[in-house]
């Protein structure tokens, strides 16, 4: 009895394991690509039914060789990225904004399985990394129109990093936390006013729902942040205001926080001055 149960316990996590490998990629098929891509899509919604579900699985993935497997995922699909984005600038042929937006498109499943599992710290700390690069390449392409589906999904995906560790599901240090905001303010700003100025029957749109998020998680965020960080963003974000008259994203809420808590500090300090001068002159 107890070898049948261990026997389902070892096929449970076979059969995830292998689920995982082909969702995220590690695993493929030297087939079509339609089938390739009809596979990996299954794969991933086993993952996503075995998680929901399967109660073995949930204690599977406290196992190393679980996390193992999804950080080489995660590894892998970042790189994927830079690649295809690369290739991209110098427009070769076998790579299309379209697999860059599939690329994205498998990042965005992460950020949706990756919290469940306890590993979207992972995929944070890897974002936050190839930011600067990701956005070197996205810049260098001159054919903005080609590919600004491709820059909308990446702002998308970017909220979803943004809204983990602005909501606290993932934390990192301070410092991650102001590289993140002060790499991607002005990208998503100037994107913003380039996506408005194409019209709004353009077929990748920066709607309503996007911005309201993409605030509320910088918002959130630039509120965890040290005071001088703070400052450093607001001032990034007034810059931006002042040079370009671009108001989006708001940040006026968490500016004013700021500055109520930068008078009641320095008040504060001030108080405290005064008191020890007080008893200095007692002396």
């Amino acid at each position: 009895m107890q070898d049948d149960v261990i026997d389902v316990s070892l096929n449970t996590k076979n059969v995830f394991l292998s689920a995982l490998r082909f969702a995220m990629s590690i695993d493929t098929l030297k087939n079509s690509p339609e089938l390739v891509d009809e596979l990996k899509t299954s794969a991933q919604e086993q993952v996503e039914f075995m998680l929901s579900e399967d109660e073995e699985v949930r204690l599977l993935i406290s196992e190393e060789e679980v996390k193992s497997v999804v950080r080489l995922g995660i590894s892998n699909v970042i790189s994927m990225l830079l690649d295809r984005l690369s290739s991209l600038i110098v427009i070769l042929p076998e790579c299309t904004e379209f697999s860059v937006l599939k690329t994205l498109y498998d990042i965005e499943w992460l950020c949706k399985v990756l919290p469940r599992m306890e590993l979207m710290k992972d995929l944070v700390v890897k974002w936050t990394d190839a930011s600067s690069e990701i956005l070197v390449i996205a810049q260098k392409c001159e054919l903005d129109s080609r590919i600004l589906g491709v820059k909308v999904k990446l702002v998308e995906v970017t909220g979803k990093i943004l809204e983990a560790v602005g909501y606290g599901i993932v934390i990192v240090p301070s410092k991650s936390r102001t590289c993140l905001l002060k790499i991607w303010l002005p990208f998503i700003r100037r994107l913003k006013t380039l996506v408005d100025a194409e019209g709004c029957e353009y077929e990748y749109r920066m709607d309503e729902d996007l911005c309201e998020f993409i605030e509320g998680s910088m918002v959130s965020l630039v509120l965890t942040l040290p005071s001088n960080d703070q400052a450093e963003v607001f001032g990034e974000w007034m810059r931006g205001i002042g040079l370009e008259g671009v108001k989006f994203p708001d940040l006026s809420e968490a500016f004013e926080v700021w500055c109520y808590r930068s008078k009641s500090a320095k008040r504060r300090l001030l108080e405290r001055c005064d008191r020890l001068a007080i008893v200095n002159l007692g002396h």
